[in-house]
């Protein structure tokens, strides 16, 4: 069996999203970065923890899963945010640029039917900080049909935690060993 692919969210889980009073973990640095096709007098403020690098690396070297950004940066993940915490160049799911007001236009997060097709009968853990229960549902229903999906949802102001990488760690060991 192929190792399962590692989907990986950034913002809401590299990069968490402010509390109210605009306060970041005090383990995240800032970093400007400057996303394909802004200009580099208007960068775009992330924040990232250093120790994510490491501990994403810690998971990948193992040879469990098949790590792949899922996320609205596209190719930028892999120029300017996987650079910043030390990881190799990953590839990315080409999710479109849909016009949408929110991230859930038919109850569930709008990558999914994306990550679907894109996945096809692949098992994968998929680490993002915005599913719903039909997202979960979905996950379930794939592995009810044989294709083992686990989805790790981390709290969007905290973002990434060592536990969601000893959860995905797990997860692939069961999964090959099976």
């Amino acid at each position: 069996m192929r190792p399962p692919y590692l989907l990986l969210d950034i913002d809401g889980v590299l990069i968490p999203f402010p509390n109210a009073d605009g306060s970041t973990p005090a383990t995240h640095a800032r970093h400007d970065v400057v996303p394909t096709g802004r200009n580099a007098d208007n960068p775009v403020t992330v924040w990232l923890d250093p120790a994510h690098g490491c501990l994403l690396m810690d998971v990948i070297r193992t040879g469990l899963v098949t790590p792949v950004w899922c996320t609205s940066w596209r190719q930028d993940a892999t120029t300017l945010i996987g650079p910043i915490l030390g990881l190799p160049p990953l590839p990315h799911i080409d999710l479109p640029r849909p016009q949408i007001t929110t991230s859930h236009p038919n109850g569930y997060l709008w990558k999914r039917d994306h990550v679907d097709a894109w996945l096809g009968d692949a098992p994968a853990v998929w680490i993002d900080d915005d599913f719903t229960s039909l997202d979960h549902a979905w996950a379930a229903e794939r592995t009810t049909r044989g294709t083992a999906t686990l989805l790790v949802q981390p709290d969007p102001r905290a973002g990434l935690q060592a536990e969601h990488l000893i959860e995905t760690r797990a997860w692939a060991e069961r999964l090959l060993a099976a």
